[in-house]
C-alpha cells in the first residue's frame, strides 16, 4: 500500500506544482511577451484547479488526495519511504486551517486577476500562435 500512497502523494505534488507554478509561468510568460500563456484551456484548467482548492477549504472538506493517501498508509509499514519523507516536507505544514484558507483565497484572487490583466485567448492554438480571425 505504501507504493500506492506514494503515487497519490506524487500526484498531489504535481497538482500543487501546476497551481503554484502555473501562476509563476503566466506572470513570467507575460513579462517575456510569450503568447502561449494566453492558451484558454491551460488558463481555464489553472483557474479551475485553484477554484477547487478554495471551495474545499471554504466548505471544510479535506483534500481527497490527502484523505486517500492517509487511508492507504494506515496499517501499513511504519517506516516512511524516501518519496513520502521529501514530498511531505514540501506539501504539508502544521498551521491553523484559517491560514490556509486565507492563502488559498489570496492566491485565487491573483489567478483571477491574471484573467483580467493577462487575458486568455480562445483562438490561441497549442503552438502559441494566434489562430485565424473569426
Amino acid at each position: 500500500m505504501t507504493f500506492l500512497a506514494d503515487i497519490i502523494l506524487v500526484t498531489h505534488f504535481l497538482f500543487v506544482a501546476f497551481v503554484v507554478g502555473g501562476l509563476a509561468v503566466i506572470l513570467i510568460g507575460a513579462a517575456l511577451k510569450r503568447t502561449w500563456i494566453r492558451n484558454f484551456w491551460f488558463r481555464a484548467a489553472h483557474l479551475a484547479a485553484i477554484g477547487f482548492v478554495v471551495t474545499e477549504s471554504l466548505v471544510g472538506i479535506l483534500c481527497p488526495l490527502t484523505v486517500l493517501e492517509d487511508a492507504l498508509r494506515q496499517g501499513g509499514e511504519p517506516e516512511s519511504s524516501f518519496i513520502q519523507r521529501w514530498i511531505s516536507r514540501l506539501l504539508y505544514y502544521d498551521l491553523p486551517e484559517r491560514v490556509f484558507t486565507i492563502v488559498y483565497l489570496l492566491f485565487a484572487l491573483a489567478v483571477a486577476l491574471t484573467f483580467i490583466y493577462i487575458r486568455p485567448d480562445r483562438r490561441t492554438y497549442q503552438t502559441g500562435r494566434p489562430g485565424p480571425s473569426s
